[in-house]
């Protein structure tokens, strides 16, 4: 039981931080935040598209970030690194943001999601889901979700830690959505399973996504 308990308050630590983070480091392109914890230290790792603007000019804006996450969140020592996204479209706060910011240009959602599930497959992922749920066609429309899945995502048992999920919410004009994406990284290992690169869909794979008009 206390096993348990201090399992769920290092998730509950780590979400408030990512919250945190999103907040701080949304113009570096932050896509997510891993923790590992030491007797005598804490390191922080942000991944973010633009790891200058964590840094800051003689590294001010770091140093600052770390002092105000020892006062928010009573780390005595937190180590805070930075690393760059290596492929945006394998970080799924990234790609939900993408997906958030077209549905509010007016993109068609069945041919974004589809398109998007595409090219996180043409990435090498072993498997990926992309939701999205809420007004997604125009005004006056009922809330209906849409979900899109390739390859191999387990939903079930210890084996769901190793797949990465993020959501964000979307507001367009005609209602707010809600997004989530999980990715099964290249090169995952599943007990007992071997995972190898699928063929996509003829109906995937040909589809490309058009942005509306501009007025």
């Amino acid at each position: 039981m206390v096993v348990e308990r201090k399992f769920i308050e290092d998730l509950i630590i780590k979400n408030n931080i990512s919250k945190y983070l999103q907040k701080k480091l949304t113009r570096a392109g932050f896509s997510r935040v891993d923790i590992q914890k030491t007797p005598i230290i804490t390191r922080i790792t942000t991944y973010v598209t633009n790891p200058g603007k964590v840094i800051g000019r003689g590294g001010e804006t770091i140093d600052a970030l770390t002092e105000g996450m020892k006062r928010k969140f009573n780390i005595d020592n937190p180590q805070i690194s930075v690393a760059e996204v290596k492929n945006q479209k394998l970080e799924p706060r990234l790609v939900a943001k993408y997906i958030a910011n077209s549905l509010e240009r007016g993109v068609n959602a069945r041919r974004l999601l589809h398109s998007t599930i595409k090219e996180i497959m043409d990435n090498g992922a072993l498997g990926a889901e992309i939701i999205a749920t809420g007004k997604l066609a125009a005004k006056g429309a009922k809330a209906k979700q849409i979900k899109v899945r390739l390859g191999y995502l387990p939903k079930a048992g210890h084996v769901v830690k190793l797949i990465d999920s993020a959501k964000v919410a979307s507001y367009p004009k005609y209602g707010a959505i809600g997004i989530k994406v999980s990715i099964v990284q290249p090169g995952t290992k599943f007990p007992q399973r071997e995972l190898k690169k699928i063929a996509l869909p003829k109906s995937i794979e040909a589809i490309e996504v058009r942005a509306p008009p501009q007025n």
